[in-house]
């Protein structure tokens, strides 16, 4: 798989459980002692480690399309709306993206899901 994923402390841990179940390198902000950062740390802090950052919190969006707009880089999120998205779906699309994705794809970019393929 191309593509670790750093979860945000708010992703719920069934979506965590899944992927690892399907092979795909998954860290925890709670693993790595990073649970109740500012959002643009964390979004810094899964970019020193090369992992793409996953969230379902729209300040984490925000502060991604704000870094977009003034220039600044990012590694990349992955974000899914709670009310839009199933547990399953996030699992399967996240396990397609660090398949088929490749980090460089993601650099300074937001990825929506639930995927459209």
């Amino acid at each position: 798989m191309s593509i670790r994923f750093y979860m945000d402390e708010h992703v719920a841990g069934g979506i965590t459980k899944g992927l690892r179940a399907r092979k795909v390198d998954v860290l925890t902000a709670q693993e790595d002692h990073h649970s109740a950062v500012d959002d643009p740390l964390l979004l810094d802090r899964a970019g020193k480690l090369g992992r793409v950052l996953f969230s379902q919190d729209e300040d984490l969006l925000a502060e991604a399309v704000r870094r977009q707009r003034a220039g600044e880089s990012f590694f990349g999120l992955v974000y899914a709306h709670q009310a839009r998205v199933t547990l399953g779906q996030c699992v399967v699309d996240l396990a397609w993206v660090a398949e088929h994705g490749q980090p460089e794809e993601m650099a300074n970019r937001v990825q929506f899901l639930p995927l459209r393929r």
